[in-house]
């Protein structure tokens, strides 16, 4: 079976009425929870991106204090398990600053909730790499964030 592409289901759901566009969305929202996590961020919380940034940064302070410290290895994995849901709610949102501000809130966390983290070099790798994409997508913002986000990042790296 052959997958269409964005062009074609766009042109495609143009002909569709109203109710079979909600038909196949709900449809669609049955199948993956990544599909019900992005609609209801789409429907929900698009329109207030600062909330929705506090609500994953607010998260991300839960799963760090409910990390497994028990050996170097749970601890890691959870580390990179933070990171990975991290990541998906920046995707829904497609904003730069968006995730700008969740990348550094992330190194923060990895800093100053477990210092026993940067023991490791994966770990120390991890959060330079982290760095390196945070100081790209800096650079495409307006310069005023810029400024702003520069310092916070260095308030980190210190």
């Amino acid at each position: 079976m052959k997958t269409a592409t964005v062009k074609e289901l766009k042109e495609e759901l143009k002909f569709r009425s109203e109710d079979d566009l909600m038909k196949i969305i709900l449809r669609l929202s049955r199948f993956k929870k990544e599909n019900k996590e992005l609609l209801s961020y789409l429907l929900f919380e698009s329109n207030d991106e600062d909330d929705y940034v506090v609500n994953v940064k607010t998260l991300m302070d839960t799963m760090f204090t409910a990390l497994n410290t028990s050996n170097n290895y749970r601890l890691q994995k959870g580390v990179r398990k933070i990171l990975r849901e991290a990541k998906k709610y920046v995707r829904y949102s497609g904003s730069k600053e968006t995730e700008v501000a969740v990348l550094i809130h992330f190194c923060r966390l990895m800093r100053e909730t477990h210092p026993q983290v940067m023991r490791s070099k994966t770990m120390r790798d991890l959060m330079a790499r982290q760095i390196i994409l945070i100081r790209t997508r800096i650079s495409t913002l307006h310069e005023d964030l810029q400024y702003d986000f520069e310092r916070e990042l260095n308030m980190v790296e210190v």
